[in-house]
Order: structure tokens, then C-alpha cells, then sequence
């Protein structure tokens, strides 16, 4: 933007967690992208032996979510913790994109898109695998079952259905047969 801020598109843990301060948020949606659990998580919700699932932003479709706009001054500190944040094991890589707000405004935002060449990204899994995952799922930032209620439970509250984590989240509660 010309006034030298930052804005950022959340999708997933962003939307409830940014970790960084902002000026404004409003919510957005961005084309050319959809929401899926398709990235295992080794690190926040997950360990190398026992993977938990999150989210990526994945070809195709268009996606809702929430923008937030950095100021100026905590535009570096911002993008540094990102980086640290999003990048660690580098299943996502940034992406600066069109998202528009619901008046119908764009802007360009920073988001980050899952790697389809990498060895966490396991694209569209059948529902019992995802749940599986979601089950097992246990690292340092709490499980990925709490992470994906945490993200419907955010997607509610902004009005924006996503059935495939509904139907996601309700079978990972479910008591085991």
C-alpha cells in the first residue's frame, strides 16, 4: 500500500492467532486458493513420528478469511516473525495475492499456499485418515484436533460455512466405535 503497511490474509490459526499487531482486520477472500487440511504438521501440532494435520491454502476454488493490516512502523517485525512462524519447515511458501473485501475492494495481502512438492503436503485424504490425523495429532501448540475446532469455531463466528471441516472436526469428536 502506498502508506508503507502490510496486510496480511489468515485462513487458519492466523484468523484466531495472529502473534502480530494490527491496525484493522476485515474480512476478505481470496480467489484461485481453497482451505484443506492437507499439510501434516510435524512441529506445532505434531511430531515427525506421529503427525497431526492442518490447514494450506490449495489450488483451486476461493477461500474466506480475515485480513489484517500491519502499520508501517511493525512491517519488518511482522514479516520476520511470519517467516519464523510459517516457513520453519517450509511446507508453505509466501505468496503475495488479490483478496477482496466484502465491498468489493482489493488489495494485495501476504499469505502462504501449501507446497504441493513437499513431503508434508498429502492433499485431499479420505475423511478416516484425516480423522486419524486429527486424532494423533499432539505438539507443542496443543493438538490438531483443539487447532481445528479453534478454526470452526472462528469460521462461525464470521458467518463462513465450510462443510468439509465441519464434517472434519464433528467425525474427529465422535466416539470411536
Amino acid at each position: 500500500m502506498s502508506d508503507g503497511s502490510l496486510w496480511v490474509f489468515g485462513y487458519g490459526s492466523l484468523m484466531w492467532d495472529p502473534g502480530f499487531d494490527f491496525e484493522d482486520v476485515l474480512r476478505a477472500r481470496l480467489f484461485g486458493y481453497h482451505r484443506a487440511l492437507c499439510v501434516l504438521s510435524i512441529r506445532y501440532r505434531g511430531t515427525s513420528d506421529r503427525p497431526g494435520i492442518v490447514l494450506g491454502l490449495d489450488r483451486g476454488g476461493s477461500c474466506h478469511g480475515r485480513a489484517f493490516r500491519v502499520a508501517q512502523p511493525n512491517v519488518e517485525a511482522t514479516r520476520t516473525y511470519l517467516k519464523e512462524r510459517e516457513l520453519v519447515t517450509g511446507a508453505y511458501r509466501p505468496m503475495t495475492a488479490a483478496v477482496r473485501w466484502e465491498d468489493g475492494r482489493r488489495i494485495k495481502a501476504l499469505t502462504f499456499v501449501a507446497r504441493r512438492d513437499h513431503r508434508q503436503y498429502v492433499g485431499s485424504l479420505p475423511l478416516a485418515q484425516t480423522v486419524e490425523y486429527i486424532r494423533q495429532g499432539c505438539g507443542p501448540k496443543g493438538t490438531a484436533r483443539e487447532y481445528l475446532a479453534n478454526v470452526v469455531t472462528q469460521l462461525d463466528a464470521l458467518g463462513i460455512h465450510d462443510g468439509p471441516l465441519h464434517a472434519a472436526l464433528k467425525a474427529a469428536t465422535a466416539t470411536k466405535a
